[in-house]
Order: C-alpha cells, then structure tokens, then sequence
C-alpha cells in the first residue's frame, strides 16, 4: 500500500477500540509517519482511555515496521462535552432509543468537535490527512458518523484552515466482518513485506484487537468472549460479536485464527 493522493502523515482519530485501531494499522501501511489522538469527553468509564496505551504498546512490540512510523499520542481533554452531554456514553442510564429514533448513545456534536480539534492539531504537526474510524454500515444510525457528514467536514475543514486537508474513512462501508478481514489482512501485509509468514502476521494483528482494545459501551472488562471482552449486550458489543461471528464463518476459519 501507499500513501494516498501523494500525502505522507496522517494523525488518526484513536480511541482503543476495534474500529480505530484497524484505522491505525491501515494509516500505518499507506503513510510514512503516523501520529494518533484521543479524546476526554467524561466518558462514564476510563476502561477505553487505558486501552489505547495498551494497544499502542501491543503495535510497537509485534510490527516493528510500524513502529518505526508511528510517532507522538495526543490526548485532548474535552471534559467540557460530558457536561453539556445527556446520554448512555456520558451517565450512568441505560440504553434506549429516543422519539427521534436515534438511539441515547448518542452524543451531539462528538465527531464533528472531535475533528476541529483534530484539524487543528494536524495543522500544527503538519499532518496532511486525518483518519477516522466512523462508518455508515454497520452502526447506530449517527447522524455524524454519514459519508456526507464527513465530506462537508473535509471541505469546512479545508477552507478553515486555508490549507488541503483530507479526511480518510477506511471502514465508512464496510460492516463488522469486513473490518475484521481488513485487520486480518493488514497484519499479513506488514509479515510479508518482512518476509516473515504472512498468515501468522494477520492472526496476531486479530488477536491483538481481540485482547487488548475495547468497545463495550458499559466498560465491561471481567467478560472474555472469543471476540474480546465486553458486556456481550451493548449495541457495541452486539455489533462487534456479529461481525467476528459472520468473519468466522467465512474466511476467518480459513485464515487460522
């Protein structure tokens, strides 16, 4: 892989979960320097703030050609969002589905400050692209996590800062399985490129995400299952154990994982 329309770093929106982290070893194969950000927004547990460090220790120790990419986290403290925030992700409620038909998880505005803020920060270290995990395939029908929502931020964006700025969304339509094949085959990219065995390179990329990152919505770390740890129940945990499950069934058997 290389970089895309000739751009060469990227900063990646990362959270420690699935979908980030499969951005981040994808950002890591296309550009030649890579450094990632994450977000204090209140959330109503830490478990996902301390995963990032952890993934991002399980990356630099098992490929090391993305090591030697992968430069400085930032963490953005954005304590100021729970506040004005009523929802599943930011209170202790359970989750639900408003009158709007949007479920309660939901927190305005999350993706659209997540990336001003990331923009900025891209503009001062120089970074060309930003990418972001959202999808509009599998997910819970955000109104910010839409291809067209990420199309006239790129434009906003762009002109705000009077310099070209791109957003890549690698996984805006590919559902759960498919994302798991992308981790599968990206971890074989980085083997083979070593020379090394590409099959084992894709089953530990697979087995980092399913150890060390974190989607569950309720913090649920006590619980493994074969596609991670989670409360097995949340819209993110249901969503992630379709996805492994549907892989599985496919090609994931195949692949040795």
């Amino acid at each position: 892989m290389t970089s895309k329309h000739g751009f060469q770093s990227a900063l990646v929106l990362f959270s420690g979960g699935q979908d980030s982290t499969t951005c981040l070893a994808q950002a890591l194969e296309q550009f030649e320097r890579v450094e990632t950000v994450g977000f204090d927004y209140g959330q109503r547990h830490r478990v996902e703030l301390e995963a990032r460090q952890t993934v991002l220790a399980a990356l630099r120790e098992r490929f090391p050609a993305w090591a030697a990419k992968l430069g400085e986290d930032h963490l953005i403290d954005l304590a100021v969002l729970g506040e004005i925030s009523d929802c599943a992700l930011t209170r202790d409620t359970a989750f639900a589905f408003e009158a709007s038909g949007l479920p309660n998880s939901f927190v305005p505005g999350r993706n659209l400050i997540f990336l001003t803020l990331a923009a900025a920060l891209a503009y001062r270290r120089g970074a060309q692209a930003l990418v972001t995990g959202v999808c509009e395939t599998d997910f819970s029908g955000y109104p910010d996590c839409r291809d067209d929502t990420m199309k006239a931020m790129q434009v906003a964006l762009s002109l705000g800062l009077d310099r070209r700025l791109r957003i890549d969304t690698p996984l805006m339509w590919l559902d759960k399985a498919e994302t798991w094949a992308l981790a599968h085959r990206l971890g074989a990219a980085h083997e083979a490129r070593l020379g090394r065995d590409a099959a084992a390179g894709g089953a530990a990329l697979v087995e980092l995400i399913v150890e060390h990152t974190h989607t569950c919505y309720r913090g649920e770390r006590s619980a493994r299952h074969d596609w991670g740890y989670g409360c097995g129940e949340c819209p993110a945990c249901v969503l992630r154990a379709r996805g492994w499950q549907a892989w599985r069934a496919g090609c994931g058997r195949s692949a040795g994982v």
